[in-house]
């Protein structure tokens, strides 16, 4: 006859619990910073003409969703279209810059150094602080000296220009760059066109 097994119900640790809910909140800063980064790229590109219908279509969001962000942003003027030379020197477009090389190295070459800081990047775990900008950087400088028979020349000559910016002290966005424009947006513009660039090496 089977005897009746007693045991304690298994429970979380608190330890468990917390590394549980890290990574829920972890995505959930995430979507809010894309959110937000959102609703400023929508702000930009109604500064550069585009027209409320042809944002709606390459954001996926409803004409009139899009016309309420539009109009919450007017605070009287329109805004100075942003500058997109690809040679600009304050710091947010140069770590976008920066983000996009390491993202094109990520891609190129399996098991690269700077590939788990670019996912900690992507997933919101990592902003773009000077130490983890610095952590990245050496990262980069690693694969381009062990990986540099798999990369395009373009990609060293890419960071040395990015490192050289980077060295000296940040200078101001373009004259004709709306000052209000946030770092993200500034960092997701540059590394956009750093992006579509180095995929011409």
């Amino acid at each position: 006859m089977a005897e009746d097994m007693h045991h304690e119900p298994e429970t979380l640790t608190e330890e468990q619990a917390a590394r549980m809910l890290a990574d829920m909140n972890d995505v959930i800063r995430a979507g809010e910073e894309m959110r937000r980064l959102r609703t400023e790229m929508v702000r930009v590109l109604a500064g550069l003409g585009w027209t409320q219908e042809r944002i709606a279509r390459v954001t996926g969001m409803s004409q009139p969703a899009v016309s309420k962000q539009v109009a919450g942003s007017r605070t009287g003027g329109q805004p100075p279209p942003p500058a997109l030379d690809l040679d600009q020197h304050d710091t947010p477009w140069l770590e976008g810059r920066l983000w996009a090389l390491a993202e094109r190295i990520a891609e190129t070459c399996d098991g690269a150094a700077c590939a788990r800081s670019i996912d900690s990047l992507a997933r919101g775990r990592r902003h773009f602080t000077p130490q983890h900008v610095d952590e990245l950087r050496r990262l980069v400088e690693e694969d381009l000296r062990l990986r540099r028979t798999e990369l395009p020349g373009g990609y060293r000559a890419a960071y040395d220009a990015i490192s050289r910016r980077l060295d000296v002290p940040a200078g101001p966005p373009a004259a004709t760059q709306d000052p209000a424009v946030p770092a993200s947006v500034r960092r997701a513009l540059a590394r956009q066109i750093q992006r579509d660039r180095l995929r011409g090496e």
